[in-house]
């Protein structure tokens, strides 16, 4: 049977004499794990991120043209901007490619006229697959700028993503890295409106491009 107090004595004994965990013993531990989560990469929930204030329109018709107009509608929020009559970009929309995004951003792009004679400029963004930056991507829609999206053929506007932020202690450096591509599909107003491009599950190669477009002094 071991002597309880007999222990307790060994131990102090031990402790008085450099052979237990000492405070210099516990330091260096310490530093250790300091170390450790010095050098680690530290990946965080997947977060989600919307643009608010997204108006809710229907296109007049599943015709592509239609839905072009409805969406940058959406995006742009200003009747005399787009895309009615007498609209800044009323003709620029019509004769523009609702199925080609770099058509459309070449057609936008540039000095246009409201109704008032007022000039506003159109920046374009278009970004082929290959292009897109997760981090530009994230703080863009953080800004309130929602993008369109070619899927198969068809547009989206993006309200939102989700993300993995990932940090690296040694490289005080941070990295993003794209989920979900949260889609509103304007040819419908039930259920089917809104839907999901996965990044870990659909076909990227489907995927035709992002265009950002936003108003600016001329």
């Amino acid at each position: 049977m071991i002597d309880a107090r007999k222990t307790t004595k060994e131990v102090q004994i031990a402790n008085r004499t450099g052979c237990g965990p000492t405070l210099g013993t516990w330091f260096v531990a310490l530093c250790l794990s300091l170390c450790c989560l010095a050098h680690a990469q530290v990946a965080y929930p997947e977060q989600e991120i919307r643009v608010a204030g997204l108006a809710t329109l229907t296109a007049r018709s599943p015709h592509a043209s239609d839905v072009l107009a409805t969406s940058l509608e959406i995006i742009f929020n200003d009747k005399e901007v787009c895309c009615g009559k007498n609209s800044a970009l009323e003709d620029s929309v019509q004769s523009a490619n609702p199925k080609s995004l770099k058509d459309i951003a070449a057609k936008l792009q540039g000095r246009h006229l409201l109704s008032d004679g007022r000039a506003i400029k159109i920046v374009a963004e278009y970004l082929a697959p290959d292009e897109v930056n997760a981090g530009h991507l994230i703080a863009m829609i953080q800004n309130g700028h929602a993008p369109l999206m070619e899927w198969n053929s068809r547009l989206y506007v993006v309200c939102g993503v989700t993300y993995v932020e990932t940090v690296g202690y040694s490289t005080n450096s941070v990295s993003y890295a794209v989920h979900k591509f949260l889609l509103q599909d304007v040819r419908y107003s039930d259920s089917r409106r809104s839907t999901t491009f996965d990044r870990l599950k659909d076909d990227a190669s489907r995927v035709q491009g992002l265009l950002f477009l936003q108003v600016a002094a001329p």
